[in-house]
């Protein structure tokens, strides 16, 4: 695909996810806040769907492994401690053509010539450190005693929190503390969409280990984290994982992984697995004057541990199975004539939306009725719609272009008007194959369980 198709792409699936209540620009209606965004009532359930799986399968399906939620207005020394204070930025330059603010490393070169990538123009001021954190005070007075900052990332709470985790958890190495939350990051440039925004939220694992288990573990997460993208739809075709070299890693790194996905808008991390050596506890037990060691009861031995660190990006990987979801195929109408249907192939266990339930017809109440019946029967098991408005194909297509995985129709043959032997069924339609079978309402729930779980 070329990069005008993709960019054609692209607009088809931001148009959509506005259109039918996945995202919205934060405060639209006051010409909006770049780099934030409000997630619509479809949005917010596949950002839900997605957290709990990921908590599922990396705290609640694994014994070495505890949660935490730590606050996000954070103290100002822990912040130093980790270097965030000193070294958190980023390089920014302007256009003075186009007053647009850039990142140094946004710059198209051309013949040699540092150039604006929006205008061309060649009159860019010199390079200044721009820190991306947010800044705020806490209490009455607004004086440097009362600083402290939004987190710009999850991991740091998770650091200060160590020993406390460790006490009451009682677990030994290696062990992982997990958390997912909100971080703030005041970025130059926001752009692609939500891909690069100012608030964002983070799945993130420190898994805290011995020394000469670190490069082991951090081969081990890695392909774990391949694993979990695999298993809520993302093709291994559209992963790529890069290893980062030794230039580009933070200095106290011995190994990092860049999990990339292959965007409309072109490749781009999506998570990062990184060992971080025993930097992080070690910097905070210096600066805090506080024990952060871990006493092995076995070997009697007192040491650091060493962390591997996975972290992924909510919104980022929402983008992505959004933009892996996102299809166009020909369908026939309800005339039979074949057209251009627009499709989410969401995986079930991740789509907002399980299951869709239709009376043929909103003006016979028998099928209103039975169909009333099934929400009911469907609901504590998973989520569902209702909708009875339209010709049965319109609400088809309503349902595939959100990502239902499922559709249930409640027709004459439920009612056992044409064939008493077809009473107490239903018409369940599958969203990819667009087939359908019949199916007695007393087994959908053991016949959709298994397919969405």
């Amino acid at each position: 695909m070329d990069s005008k198709a993709d960019a054609h792409r692209m607009e088809k699936i931001v148009s959509l996810c506005k259109r039918r209540g996945f995202i919205f620009q934060s405060s639209e209606i006051y010409g909006g806040l770049n780099g934030l965004w409000d997630y619509g009532p479809l949005g917010v359930e596949l950002k839900r769907n997605l957290k709990n799986y990921w908590w599922r399968v990396t705290v609640h399906e694994r014994d070495d492994v505890v949660g935490l939620d730590g606050s996000i207005l954070t103290h100002p020394a822990v912040l130093k401690a980790s270097g965030h204070v000193e070294g958190f930025s980023d390089p920014m330059i302007d256009c003075r053509t186009c007053k647009a603010h850039l990142r140094l490393d946004q710059l198209v070169e051309k013949k040699g010539i540092k150039q604006c990538p929006s205008c061309g123009g060649k009159d860019l001021t010199e390079a200044r450190q721009f820190n991306l954190m947010f800044e705020t005070h806490v209490g009455a007075a607004a004086d440097e005693s009362s600083i402290a900052y939004l987190r710009p990332e999850t991991a740091q709470s998770i650091f200060v929190q160590f020993k406390n985790v460790l006490e009451v958890s009682r677990k030994k190495l290696p062990f992982g503390i997990a958390q997912i939350g909100k971080a703030f990051r005041n970025e130059i440039n926001p752009r692609n969409f939500t891909f690069r925004s100012r608030e964002f939220e983070q799945m993130e694992l420190e898994y805290f280990c011995r020394p000469e288990q670190g490069m082991e573990l951090l081969e081990y997460w890695r392909e774990e984290r391949l694993k979990f993208y695999e298993s809520i739809g993302i093709s291994r075709a559209n992963l790529h994982v890069r290893n980062v070299p030794d230039e580009e890693r933070a200095f106290y790194s011995k190994g990092t992984y860049d999990i990339e996905y292959d965007f409309p808008f072109g490749r781009h991390e999506l998570e990062g697995v990184a060992y971080r050596s025993d930097y992080d506890l070690s910097q905070h037990q210096k600066a805090s004057g506080k024990s952060l060691e871990y006493f092995d009861e076995e070997t009697k031995e007192k040491l650091i541990p060493h962390v591997v660190e996975p972290s992924a990006g909510v919104d980022r990987t929402l983008l992505a199975l959004i933009c892996e979801a996102y299809a166009e195929d020909q369908a026939p109408n309800d005339k039979g004539e074949m057209e251009t249907r627009t499709v989410l192939r969401f995986h079930p266990r991740i789509a907002p939306i399980k299951c869709a339930i239709f009376p043929l017809l909103k003006n016979k109440e028998p099928l209103v009725v039975k169909a009333k019946e099934i929400v009911q029967l469907l609901r504590p098991h998973m989520t569902v719609f209702y909708d009875e408005s339209g010709a049965i194909g319109r609400r088809y297509r309503r349902q595939d272009e959100i990502g239902t995985p499922f559709g249930v129709t409640v027709d004459f043959e439920t009612l056992g008007e044409r064939d008493a032997a077809l009473r107490d069924t239903v018409t369940l339609r599958d969203r990819d194959s667009m087939k359908q079978k019949r199916v007695a309402i007393k087994d959908l729930v053991e016949t959709l369980t298994p397919r969405i779980r």
